[in-house]
């Protein structure tokens, strides 16, 4: 049975030994950040803090902080299996006769148990004030020194396409900056800034959002998926969770939120009203510059009667959403694949922080070949802010950055095999020369072939031969019996 809210999944982290809970005081003004810090670069368990210094709502932290975290959270023995799934799903053809017809309605009578549920009541509506409320009353972070205030970094902002009515659900972090109002970071290519866009050239005056903290674990990792627009994030968590989201409408706007999440701001914001947010100490590892953006006006809080206020930090790699991406990357890989069959595998090292590096081990079949995955790359969803591709034979296995940067590095001519194009880039590049513009990399580091100019031999790698190995590995033994 799939997680019905956050606390099942508290406990399922809990019975599996992934769970600390912090009894004592810890304030949430940095010392919870150096706590959860230290914990995933430790490989520690989540954490749960029970008594944040001045607040009595209980905070939770690194609850996706490692690939068996992960596989808990979408309950599977490895993230392979929804890769898996999806692609059964994606394969799926109508086949000839009727034998074969029947055998498919199974399926997609499954695929329409993936959707949305509307209920009257839930969880999340247990208490609702739409007045004395205050964003102050929650344990909201300040993660670093330099940030510009207290961010919740973990929200699922919801907001509605003015042209087809579609639901979008998004992660963006908010700057709370009084007791009723917070900055809404909808950097410039995400959906709720396209949404934003969209009904300001309408001319409307308001845009209604409504934000949850805290949910079943499928439906907050939901939120980050690099999804094509308008293929409802909830719908996907019901595919990830193989049970359908319940969605409670809100008391003052006209959306749905998943009723049995912990807490629910609902609001709107006001249409060319924009507010200076951050600093903010970014997943980059360096802080993200202060900046305009929109401001989220609250009109109400529901929430249950004791909720746990869910929470991340971002900061130098690795962190807990390096995890979350690791979880993507293998999940989406075969949807690349579908596309890009010649793709055999695909890697985003901490390091990169999800943008700046994708490794690419492919089968080459022609000239340029290579060239032709780049672009392809470079044209696809959120992978057009890939600041720097690698791509090498199917051969080297890059998952291991030491094979391939010593792959790499030996393959490669420079002048000939890097080639550097312009296009968009991600927000959070503090390196381009304009917001949002720039210049990327693409490193063909591929063995090179006669047809793309190379006349000279292309030498060997050097390996033992196996029956040498072999024969050394029982001499081995020998040699070396009761010694460590």
């Amino acid at each position: 049975m799939a997680y019905q809210d956050l606390r099942e999944f508290v406990r399922a982290l809990e019975q599996n030994h992934e769970l600390k809970r912090i009894p004592f005081e810890v304030d949430p003004r940095l010392e919870i950040t150096e706590f959860a810090d230290r914990a995933v670069k430790q490989g520690g368990p989540a954490l749960l803090f029970e008594r944040p210094t001045g607040f009595k709502i209980p905070v939770l932290v690194n609850a996706f902080a490692s690939m068996r975290k992960m596989e808990i959270a979408l309950e599977v023995n490895s993230v392979e299996e929804v890769a898996q799934r999806i692609v059964e799903f994606l394969e799926m053809r109508m086949p000839e006769g009727i034998i074969g017809k029947l055998k498919m309605l199974p399926k997609l009578a499954e695929m329409g148990a993936f959707f949305p549920k509307i209920v009257s009541k839930g969880p999340c509506q247990e208490v609702v004030r739409t007045d004395g409320f205050s964003l102050l009353d929650y344990p909201v972070l300040q993660c670093w020194p330099d940030d510009g205030g207290r961010f919740i970094t973990l929200p699922l902002v919801f907001s509605r396409n003015p042209d087809t009515g579609k639901r979008n659900c998004g992660m963006y972090r908010m700057q709370v900056y009084d007791e009723r109002t917070a900055g809404m970071h909808w950097q410039t290519h995400k959906q709720g800034a396209e949404h934003y866009r969209r009904m300001q050239q309408q001319g409307r005056k308001r845009m209604d959002v409504a934000v949850a903290i805290g949910a079943d674990p499928a439906t907050m990792y939901s939120a980050i998926l690099p999804l094509p627009p308008d293929l409802d994030e909830m719908m996907i968590s019901g595919f990830l969770r193989q049970s359908p989201v319940e969605m409670v409408k809100c008391q003052t706007c006209d959306l749905e939120v998943p009723a049995q999440a912990e807490i629910v701001l609902e609001g709107y914001v006001e249409l060319g009203e924009l507010r200076t947010e951050g600093p903010f100490g970014d997943h980059t590892g360096f802080y993200s510059l202060a900046d305009e953006y929109p401001v989220f006006h609250v009109t109400c809080v529901t929430q249950r009667k004791e909720p746990i206020y869910a929470t991340t930090i971002v900061g130098p790699p690795p962190m807990e959403d390096y995890y979350m991406g690791k979880a993507i990357e293998r999940i989406f890989l075969p949807l690349m694949r579908m596309q890009l069959p010649e793709v055999r595998d695909i890697a985003m090292p901490p390091e990169g922080v999800f943008h700046n590096l994708i490794l690419v081990s492919m089968r080459k079949s022609y000239p340029g070949h290579a060239r032709k995955v780049m672009h392809s790359i470079w044209g696809t969803g959120q992978a057009m802010f890939s600041k720097v591709i690698v791509v090498v034979d199917e051969d080297v296995d890059v998952q291991n950055y030491s094979e391939v940067a010593w792959k790499a590095l030996n393959n490669i001519d420079p002048e000939r095999d890097i080639q550097f194009v312009m296009g968009p880039v991600d927000s959070l590049d503090h390196s381009s020369r304009l917001v949002n513009y720039g210049s990327k990399m693409g490193i063909d580091a591929t063995r090179k072939w006669p047809g793309e100019g190379f006349t000279r031999p292309w030498p060997g790698v050097i390996a033992m031969n196996a029956d040498v190995k072999r024969r050394v590995d029982e001499l081995w033994k020998k040699a070396f019996r009761g010694q460590t």
